[in-house]
């Protein structure tokens, strides 16, 4: 009986920001599927959790903090990484930041910061982890895109400009690297309320129009982005690269709902 397509097992996964929100429920999902998986994250103390439960579900890990604004520090961790596992398999790129500001009152730092985090940060990984993930021979990289890379969202012009660029990014990183047998995509989440975007949802008047404009008519659950994050991980990819999987209950298909 051939192996299931969707099983990670002997899959080693490096997870960034994996402290909370969707990055730890992607890591914990790829652990439940078999994956040997690293959340990392610059909040150690967060970290510690994510590890508990992927041991919980019988797969190794490894507690170690990165910050992707640090080339230094992935660096380290992914020495760390392979000295332990002995190999990386896949890296899922969930690192992120947004505000929310009239883009006239946006200043150089606050831009840059962003940038250098959700976009910059993006290529250190991809970079740094490019050498194992090659030697792998079935390499996974998935980004995490956004609605933003896409549409526009008021007032987080900086944040939607990121996003645009990751996609494209990871288009360009999926064209390059697609002979050294990598495959790189993307999930563009629909809107899930995280410990980084519920003040700006729950109650809101923006969270009533987003709930309007989805199909589905309800903001997603973390969880629910595990399915795309376990497909593009997997075997079941091996023909798919450059491409983004938007699960976002309707929106981005969506005209009048009402």
């Amino acid at each position: 009986m051939g192996r299931n397509c969707l099983d990670l097992t002997d899959r080693v996964a490096v997870v960034f920001g994996a402290t909370s929100g969707l990055g730890k429920e992607i890591a914990i999902g790829l652990a439940e599927h078999g994956a040997d998986v690293v959340p990392t994250g610059r909040r150690a103390e967060l970290l510690a959790d994510a590890c508990a439960q992927i041991q919980k579900v019988g797969r190794r890990t490894l507690l170690y903090s990165t910050d992707v604004r640090d080339r230094n520090s992935i660096r380290q961790l992914r020495d760390q990484v392979v000295e332990e596992f002995g190999r990386v398999d896949i890296v899922v790129n969930a690192a992120g930041t947004t505000f929310r500001k009239p883009t006239l009152s946006v200043d150089d730092k606050e831009w840059s910061t962003l940038i250098d985090t959700n976009l910059t940060g993006l290529l250190r990984t991809c970079q740094e982890f490019y050498p194992a993930l090659k030697a792998s021979g079935a390499g996974r990289i998935v980004t995490i895109a956004s609605l933003g890379s896409f549409v526009a969202f008021h007032e987080v012009a900086a944040y939607c400009a990121s996003k645009a660029a990751v996609l494209s990014l990871t288009r360009s990183l999926a064209c390059e690297w697609a002979h050294d047998g990598i495959c790189v995509n993307a999930i563009a989440p629909g809107v899930f309320p995280t410990d980084l975007n519920s003040h700006l949802l729950t109650g809101t008047e923006r969270g009533r129009e987003i709930l309007l404009r989805t199909p589905m008519h309800r903001f997603g659950n973390p969880h629910e982005l595990v399915g795309a994050a376990v497909l593009l991980a997997s075997d079941a990819a091996s023909f798919i690269t450059g491409q983004c999987l938007a699960v976002d209950g309707g929106y981005l298909a969506s005209g009048v709902n009402s």
